[in-house]
C-alpha cells in the first residue's frame, strides 16, 4: 500500500509539473491520467520508451496480439475501481479497463514488441463512458486492442473516439 506521504509528494509534483506543462507546451499536449502518473512513479519501469515507435505487424505479430488480447481479458476478472480512484495496477488478477491495457503492453514487451509502439489510450466508447485501451502503432495503421471485444481493430473502425494517447514517450501524451 502507498503512503499519504508518497501520495502527498506525487500530488505536489505533478500540480508543479502540471503548471509547467501548461505554460510552456502546445495545447496540444495532454497529461497522463493521474492514476498513471503515480502508478509511474512506483513502477518507473513501466514507463519507459525504447525501440521503433511503428511495428511492422506479420501474421505472427497478429497471433500474438490475438494471443495476448484473448488470454488477458479471460484471465484478469473485471471489477471497477472503488468511486473516486483511478488505480492503475501492474501484474492484476482483478481489475478495470487500464489494468488490462497494461498486463497486454507487459506481454508484448516481452514477446518483442517495441516499447514506443505500445501506446495506452483514453477514449470514449460509443455510450460515451470514460475507458483505456492498448494501441499498437503499425505500418498499416493504429490496431485497438480492448477488454470489451476479443476482435482486434482498426482505431478508426473501433467505434471509439480518442481523447488522448501516449506518445512514443510513455510520460507524453496529446
Amino acid at each position: 500500500m502507498v503512503s499519504r506521504g508518497l501520495v502527498r509528494a506525487a500530488l505536489a509534483v505533478i500540480a508543479g509539473l502540471a503548471l509547467v506543462f501548461t505554460a510552456a507546451v502546445p495545447q496540444a499536449v495532454a497529461l497522463p491520467p493521474l492514476g498513471y502518473q503515480l502508478m509511474c512513479l512506483q513502477h518507473p519501469s513501466e514507463c519507459k520508451a525504447g525501440g521503433a515507435p511503428k511495428v511492422a505487424v506479420s501474421r505472427d505479430e497478429m497471433a500474438t496480439l490475438r494471443e495476448v488480447n484473448t488470454y488477458f481479458n479471460r484471465a484478469i476478472r473485471p471489477r471497477n475501481d472503488a468511486a473516486g480512484t483511478d488505480v492503475w495496477t501492474v501484474d492484476a488478477r482483478v481489475g478495470d479497463c487500464e489494468d488490462y491495457a497494461l498486463a497486454k503492453r507487459d506481454a508484448l514487451i516481452r514477446a518483442g514488441f517495441s516499447r514506443s509502439a505500445l501506446r495506452l489510450a483514453y477514449v470514449k466508447t460509443r455510450w460515451g463512458e470514460g475507458h483505456a485501451v492498448l494501441v499498437v502503432k503499425t505500418t498499416r495503421g493504429d490496431l485497438v486492442l480492448d477488454n470489451l471485444t476479443g476482435l482486434i481493430k482498426p482505431l478508426s473502425q473501433s467505434g471509439l473516439r480518442l481523447i488522448s494517447i501516449a506518445s512514443a514517450n510513455p510520460l507524453k501524451w496529446s
